[in-house]
């Protein structure tokens, strides 16, 4: 009992990332960018390695304001990628963008003098060491984001589902875009902070992958999602504090692990008659046509 104390900040800040993650992970999935999350956060740890470069201190608001100006970046290049006609893959650009990224940190590390430590935790991520001062912050931020994402949903959902329909409802796809990489780009600049790289990757596709196999609605995803992601948040601290492990990558084995049960679960007991269609960017084509041969 007296890991108790010590465990309750670094999961209530997994809750959190749960409940925001895969609400974007609906999206993410949808839209067929599956990797726009490791883009941006490639971009946010650039922004923060320039910060050091110019001498700011990578703990103080200065260089996160800066390294969320560098997503803003990536947000506008994403909207504006998407072309369309779509003869040029999203992802494409998302890949291009995250390997040039890169590059450019490893450019820019090579010319800083110190604080690389703080680039590495930014990128490997040590969600043990969160507080409950940052737990508290983080709650704030999303919560904003997340009421933003409710008062303005039938334009993301339609944009990200039927981006046909949104076009020919008068919807502008590449402000709605900006504005909802924009946002995309708050969390991930914070989440990348406190979980690392790959376990918000893991909160952001594997519960909305997961939920795929079961549902076909938006609303059934989410719940699906945010279930999931509870109990393999509170099984992941349990393994790593019983098997003395790093939580951060005992939570993202564990989601591994859940992913895989789930689809022999739907592979033994749903597949056939009662299996859903996995309704995602592969079907998005399919789904305009329709509104493309109205307009024609």
């Amino acid at each position: 009992m007296e890991i108790l104390p010590f465990l309750l900040a670094p999961f209530l800040a997994s809750l959190i990332l749960t409940g925001i993650h895969a609400y974007l992970g609906v999206h993410v999935v949808e839209r067929g960018v599956i990797f726009v999350d490791l883009a941006l956060a490639q971009i946010a740890a650039l922004g923060a390695t320039v910060a050091i470069l110019v001498g700011m201190d990578p703990h103080n608001g200065g260089a996160y304001w800066l390294s969320l100006g560098f997503t803003f970046v990536g947000a506008a290049i994403f909207a504006f990628a998407r072309t369309r006609r779509g003869h040029i893959p999203q992802e494409a650009f998302i890949g291009i963008a995250y390997a040039v990224a890169s590059a450019l940190a490893i450019l820019t590390m090579s010319k800083a003098t110190g604080e690389t430590e703080h680039l590495k935790d930014m990128l490997v991520g040590n969600i043990l060491a969160v507080s409950m001062h940052e737990v508290t912050k983080t709650a704030i931020l999303y919560g904003a984001i997340g009421l933003f994402h409710y008062i303005f949903r039938q334009q993301f959902l339609l944009i990200s589902t039927n981006p046909a329909a949104a076009e020919a409802k008068g919807l502008n796809i590449r402000f709605w875009d900006f504005l909802f990489y924009a946002s995309f780009g708050f969390v991930v600049t914070s989440s990348v902070a406190i979980a690392g790289v790959l376990l918000v990757f893991c909160y952001l596709i594997v519960p909305s992958v997961g939920a795929m196999l079961f549902a076909d609605r938006i609303g059934r995803r989410l719940v699906i999602g945010w279930t999931m992601g509870t109990l393999v948040s509170a099984l992941g601290v349990y393994f790593s504090v019983l098997l003395d492990l790093p939580t951060g990558a005992t939570i993202v084995c564990t989601f591994g692990g859940v992913l895989i049960l789930m689809f022999f679960i739907h592979l033994f007991f749903f597949h056939g008659r009662k299996a859903h269609d996995l309704h995602g960017a592969a079907s998005q084509e399919q789904v305009a046509q329709p509104v493309l041969q109205e307009r024609r």
